[in-house]
């Protein structure tokens, strides 16, 4: 398979907010909703696909959120709980495609990818290279999405080290 990366669209943000202000109607109050991935970083080519992070103080009540998010039409994809469970992870491919990632606020994975979302916003010399490591990828063919991911990990691990992030197992 061929992933498909488009350049940059201004609109990914607006398609944030929309989901955020629904988002908030199902978390918990003191819940932190971000735009993370290629589509939250200015002028990156990406996937178009909106990644939203939603942080919990208390990631115990995290399943017991899983109906409230499936009532906005995501779909839940409990296959990957096993594999990381400090994730609860939904998509939604209406009209347009979204991923949410459900988290512990500061938390590792919290923290990994808000680490690396800032760094490529601050730091264009990188977030140009990782333009460059994306479209060469996306020339290739892949099994799935989580190849071509797994491709990008030693240089998505180099930025995060720059950015701060040392907590890896």
């Amino acid at each position: 398979m061929k992933i498909e990366l488009i350049d940059y669209d201004q609109s990914w943000t607006d398609l944030f907010e929309k989901e955020k202000a629904l988002l908030k109607k199902v978390l918990p109050d003191n819940s932190t909703i971000e735009h993370i991935g290629s589509t939250s970083i200015a002028n990156l080519c990406a996937k178009p696909v909106v990644d939203i992070l939603c942080g919990l103080d208390d990631f115990s009540v995290a399943d017991s959120l899983v109906e409230n998010i499936i009532g906005l039409n995501y779909e839940y994809i409990d296959k990957y709980t096993p594999l990381i469970p400090e994730r609860r992870f939904f998509r939604k491919y209406i009209e347009h495609k979204f991923h949410i990632h459900l988290v512990q606020t500061g938390g590792d994975w919290w923290n990994r990818h808000i680490l690396f979302r800032d760094y490529l916003r601050k730091n264009v010399w990188s977030k140009n290279e990782y333009a460059v490591l994306k479209r060469q990828l996306a020339e290739k063919d892949w099994t799935d999405a989580n190849e071509y991911a797994d491709a990008k990990t030693d240089f998505i691990k180099t930025i995060e080290q720059k950015a701060g992030y040392s907590n890896y197992s």
